[in-house]
């Protein structure tokens, strides 16, 4: 699905409760240093610097899950930090060797990772294009959510991202709900993440009503 499309829908009032602010209002992002507070920091050795004066002006969203179609415990860290032992799952022979990244990752529970600082890239979106521009990594902010294309996402982790999406925009000026794309866009025929299930019109209603409410 491309961003903008249909989702499955999802109880805006619900997803806006005193308890989801509360736990998620210490997420911002400290423009100096790159650095998104209220985050676990698992650092990455797979970035780079951007090129010289290039600010983040696109959120490129992915899916994962490791194994395929399983949540939870330290496999993503581990990939992401060149660390996921190729025998414990058939599907991580296929992984062996890849060097890849992303800026954050936001789990099940809305609990966020953040594995990159914003001012460096990350290697997550590999070849890639957005409006007639190439190699998105070069201008872009990847991040993670832990599930599948048709499997659905959960409340806190749109809460969550829409709260990272919004401290971001605020963060940096080129950046806004509009500048949000699944990895499907940018990479057509070749990614197809986060998927089908994903339920972009909630995510940019979201994302408003927070810029909306102002920093908190």
């Amino acid at each position: 699905r491309l961003a903008g499309a249909p989702g499955s829908g999802h109880d805006v009032g619900m997803l806006r409760s005193t308890t989801v602010q509360s736990d998620l209002s210490g997420l911002r992002v400290d423009a100096a240093s790159g650095r998104l507070r209220g985050a676990r920091q698992v650092e990455s050795p797979n970035c780079d610097e951007r090129p010289p004066g290039q600010l983040p002006e696109l959120i490129v969203v992915h899916g994962i899950s490791l194994p395929p179609g399983e949540f939870g415990g330290p496999l993503i860290d581990a990939l992401f930090t060149n660390l996921l032992p190729a025998d414990v799952h058939p599907y991580f022979e296929t992984l062996a060797g890849l060097r890849v990244s992303a800026h954050a990752l936001v789990r099940r529970d809305g609990s966020v990772v953040q594995y990159v600082p914003f001012d460096r890239r990350a290697w997550h979106a590999g070849p890639s294009q957005w409006r007639g521009r190439e190699r998105c990594n070069d201008f872009s902010i990847g991040i993670e959510l832990e599930g599948t294309d048709a499997g659905g996402y959960e409340r806190m982790q749109y809460a969550a991202l829409a709260r990272i999406v919004a401290t971001l925009c605020r963060a940096y000026p080129a950046l806004s709900p509009e500048r949000v794309v699944g990895h499907s866009d940018v990479a057509p025929g070749r990614k197809t993440d986060p998927g089908i299930a994903f339920d972009w019109p909630l995510l940019r209603t979201l994302v408003r009503l927070d810029l909306e409410a102002g920093p908190s």
